[in-house]
């Protein structure tokens, strides 16, 4: 058995600058809510992405594909925007995702995102889960892209995010929208606040090691999708105390 957040962010903004104390804190409190893994997937354009992997490499043991932080797994990965909207999580080896970065280095700015199409075919031959992330979000959506190239991904993102602004029944939008395309659907508490943890959980049936592995037992259908009646107040906390933080963080 192996829970499992599959997204999660290491720091407070895409504009604040990597805290280890600050992913220390979010690492317990993922435990606490019952965690045994995490997949990381940071914004690829935040401040010093690669920083960021630097500090996790000096400070914690690195093994498959996961960092070990106090006992807990944090599978390494990015979030990708791709041009005309839409978010991509990608969970794999920290060389993979090194490579993928830098090769994305001339697509960061928003008028020169990479298309989706693009990114898989690039992404199509690495050992990856590949996540639509926030599928239906209003700002981000992935509903408008083309069914044949949306059915290359793996799953999609039930969001805890969205769960809270839009209710539960967008659990319901995104199953539909996800058996349309023949694809499973996996959650993400989508966490930038430690308080968000536990909103949402992936309870697969087996203890996991590599991203492949994640990713054959989500096709396989070998867990369990949880969303925790707590979500509305765990995520508006988590959203309170994340805008708290910013006024007294330095960003860049």
């Amino acid at each position: 058995m192996m829970n499992i957040d599959l997204h999660t962010h290491g720091k407070l903004s895409k504009k604040t600058h990597f805290s280890l104390d600050y992913f220390l804190s979010m690492a317990r409190e993922a435990k606490e809510n019952g965690l045994q893994a995490v997949a990381l997937t940071e914004h690829f354009n935040t401040l010093n992405f690669m920083d960021m992997l630097d500090q996790l490499d000096y400070h914690f043991d690195y093994t498959n594909d996961y960092y070990l932080v106090e006992g807990l797994k944090v599978f390494s990965g990015m979030e990708v925007d791709v041009a005309n909207k839409g978010h991509i999580l990608l969970i794999g080896n920290r060389v993979i995702i090194r490579e993928l970065r830098q090769q994305l280095d001339a697509h960061t700015a928003k008028d020169s995102f990479i298309p989706l199409k693009e990114l898989l075919d690039r992404t199509d031959d690495y050992p990856l889960l590949r996540i639509g992330a926030h599928p239906m979000r209003e700002s981000t959506p992935l509903t408008h892209h083309a069914a044949a190239t949306l059915q290359r991904l793996d799953t999609l993102d039930v969001n805890a995010k969205d769960l809270f602004q839009y209710g539960f029944g967008m659990a319901d939008n995104v199953q539909q929208f996800a058996d349309e395309l023949g694809l499973p659907v996996s959650a993400g508490s989508d966490s930038h606040q430690p308080l968000q943890f536990g909103s949402v959980i992936n309870r697969f049936d087996k203890d996991c090691h590599t991203a492949e592995q994640l990713r054959t037992e989500l096709l396989n259908g070998n867990y369990q999708l949880e969303i925790s009646p707590c979500l509305n107040v765990k995520v508006k906390a988590a959203q309170m105390m994340k805008e708290l933080l910013k006024k007294s963080m330095v960003v860049a």
